[in-house]
């Protein structure tokens, strides 16, 4: 492979790796601050104990993804100069911002709430963790606005003395439609991932609870962390749903040919349809595709909410893209950015695929909220079913894989371009770069294939600490979060019964 292709691996791996953690702690945080608000308000000690339970698994958590996210930025000068010359006068100001008003407030609310318990006022201490919660999702919001911005650059114009997008309205990159539906959509999923986890594992210890003859604390204590967990899914999921759907219809008004990729579709047609399977040759040259299982209109509806609409194939979209740039660059003078080798649209398998797993491990997850409301739909009762505890665990994995592949399908929809075009929406006219533009001219293939593999190995070894911390928090359960942890938490590292088996697929 070329430098271009090893560097896009990089990113590509450090950031899918990354995001592992990301939506974890977004939605993590705010549920641990409605458990604390639970016992301060009721008084009732369980959900101290889960407080102090998830709240250590979300600092082991928020630890991994900070030590992981900050090779990003580094990756920006490392291999791809060229794009952080032509972005940087844009991203500058959302990331700022995000280490300022969000990052800072995050890190130093957290370590105020670590050290804080018995020392702050109960109250104060509970604004801690809100201010925890509140920083984290803001945080969220300035990465998604930069990122909006690629994949449809408003508020700047293009100088061309410089070669360089500059800002000129950091309201319209903050209020970019963009990012006004990407917010809610990674929220809602990071929600649901969240409340899966909370749910998986509170099922697991409620059903070993029970068969150990502890079925108060099961009672008392897991199921109503089960509930949270259930519930927080079930709302989340519907707003995974309908930002999704926003976020679909945006898609098709600024890169019509990421949602022709989405279906494989070569050749325009009305009324198209959403297939749950492809067979066939997915490759660029779009020959030999066969869609099996097919909703009528269901492509169109989601583009435009019309069944009947007309959906641009990839094959007109080459050709629009392609003429379009060249017109713009012969109507100003630059030299030309592409030849006839240039795809104007992404890579048909991985956005095909990624986009169908999305959307299955979405529905999955919330699909098991509701079969789980339904089996503890009885006031009072519980289940000592292995398959129950069993089931949560493997739930766990779902919206992981949900966010993972939305994120593949976000970025990877996006090629060639590493800032999109919007040559039909109201994105601005000239701001736009291809990905084979933005790489480094003096890091070579080698060069960036060490870094690579050292960056993959580095990241193995912090997923081997990640899974080991939580894997050993969790079999400890509620009671090792107390202050005088009783026997059977002690014993619990100790504990190699068959019942904890499904711990070692939990993550």
């Amino acid at each position: 492979m070329d430098a271009l292709d090893l560097a896009r691996w990089q990113f590509g791996v450090t950031t899918v790796y990354h995001f592992i953690f990301v939506p974890l702690t977004i939605g993590l945080a705010p549920l641990v601050a409605i458990m604390q608000t639970a016992w301060l308000r009721t008084g009732n000690e369980r959900w101290l104990r889960l407080t102090k339970f998830f709240g250590k698994l979300l600092l082991i958590n928020f630890a991994i993804g900070v030590a992981t996210g900050i090779v990003q930025e580094f990756q920006f000068g490392m291999a791809w100069p060229s794009y952080s010359r032509f972005v940087g006068d844009v991203f500058g100001a959302p990331l700022a911002m995000e280490a300022l008003a969000a990052f800072f407030v995050e890190s130093t609310f957290l370590g105020l709430w670590i050290f804080g318990w018995d020392r702050l006022p109960k109250k104060i201490h509970l604004a801690c963790i809100w201010a925890v919660a509140i920083a984290t999702n803001l945080s969220a919001f300035f990465i998604l606005a930069a990122n909006s911005w690629m994949q449809h650059p408003v508020g700047t114009t293009y100088n061309f003395e410089t070669g360089r997008a500059e800002m000129t309205d950091i309201g319209a990159v903050l209020t970019n439609p963009t990012v006004l539906a990407a917010f809610p959509h990674t929220i809602s999923a990071a929600f649901l991932t969240a409340g899966t986890f909370v749910a998986g594992i509170a099922a697991w210890w409620m059903v070993k609870k029970v068969r150990s003859g502890d079925a108060a604390t099961a009672r008392d204590v897991y199921r109503p962390a089960v509930i949270l967990g259930l519930v927080t899914m079930l709302v989340s999921g519907a707003g995974v749903a309908l930002s999704g759907d926003w976020q679909a219809k945006l898609m098709f008004d600024q890169q019509p040919a990421k949602m022709a990729a989405a279906e494989g579709l070569c050749e325009s047609t009305d009324g198209a349809s959403f297939s749950i399977l492809a067979i066939g040759d997915l490759s660029n040259d779009c020959d030999g595709v066969t869609h099996v299982i097919e909703i009528p209109g269901l492509t169109s509806f989601l583009a435009t909410g019309d069944f009947d609409s007309r959906i641009r194939g990839v094959d007109e979209l080459q050709d629009y893209y392609a003429q379009w740039v060249s017109d713009w660059e012969q109507e100003n003078g630059v030299a030309p950015t592409f030849d006839d080798s240039t795809n104007f649209y992404p890579n048909l398998l991985i956005t095909y695929w990624s986009f169908r797993l999305m959307i299955g491990f979405g529905i999955g997850s919330a699909a098991l909220s509701l079969a789980a409301l339904w089996l503890l739909r009885r006031k009072g009762s519980t289940t000592d079913k292995p398959w129950f505890g069993r089931l949560g665990i493997a739930a766990i994995a779902t919206p992981f894989l949900a966010s993972a592949f939305g994120w593949i399908f976000t970025e990877m929809g996006r090629q060639p371009w590493v800032v999109a075009p919007n040559p039909n929406a109201s994105g601005v006219d000239g701001v736009w770069l291809l990905t084979a533009r933005g790489i480094s001219d003096q890091a070579s293939a080698t060069n960036i294939l060490i870094s690579l593999i050292g960056f993959t190995l580095l990241y193995g070894v912090l997923a081997v600490a990640w899974y080991r911390l939580m894997h050993r928090y969790t079999i400890e359960g509620v009671a090792a979060s107390e202050k005088d942890p009783s026997p059977e938490a002690r014993a619990a590292r100790s504990d190699a019964s068959d019942d904890d088996a499904p711990l070692s697929f939990a993550y």
